[in-house]
């Protein structure tokens, strides 16, 4: 049984260790792009904020997709693809790989807004992420 707990907390440990050096890597360079503040709150507000979807004319948000509590799993609204939880407290292993983080932020930016968010957005969108 300690060894089951030990291997546990190491793995926890670790996975804290990635997400904290991913998290870091991305918070420097949102500084080096001239960020000089990280805005919860304005990240909550761009994460609930209503854009049209160019290609369906609706209106979604990044609740569209990942749900209002980030705690849960979300689904995809064209391909109804599971997505797991964005709180960093439901899904520890989120924000460990900065490629990752990057490519997703491409990705779910131009899908839901309609271009790349800028440095500002993502920076204010990733401490609200893992502040959940």
């Amino acid at each position: 049984m300690k060894t089951k707990l030990f291997i546990v907390l190491v793995l926890t440990t670790a996975s804290n260790n990635l997400m904290a050096n991913a998290t870091s890597q991305m918070f420097d360079e949102y500084r080096k792009d001239g960020v000089t503040v990280f805005n919860t709150d304005a990240g909550k507000t761009l994460w609930n904020k209503q854009f049209k979807n160019k290609k369906t004319g609706k209106p979604q948000n990044c609740a569209s997709c990942h749900g209002s509590d980030l705690t849960q799993d979300g689904k995809h609204v064209r391909t109804g693809k599971k997505i797991s939880p964005m709180a960093l407290s439901a899904n520890p292993k989120r924000y460990t790989d900065v490629k990752k983080i990057k490519k997703w932020f491409k990705r779910n930016c131009k899908w839901t807004i309609g271009r790349e968010c800028n440095a500002q957005e993502q920076a204010d969108i990733l401490s609200y992420l893992i502040k959940q």
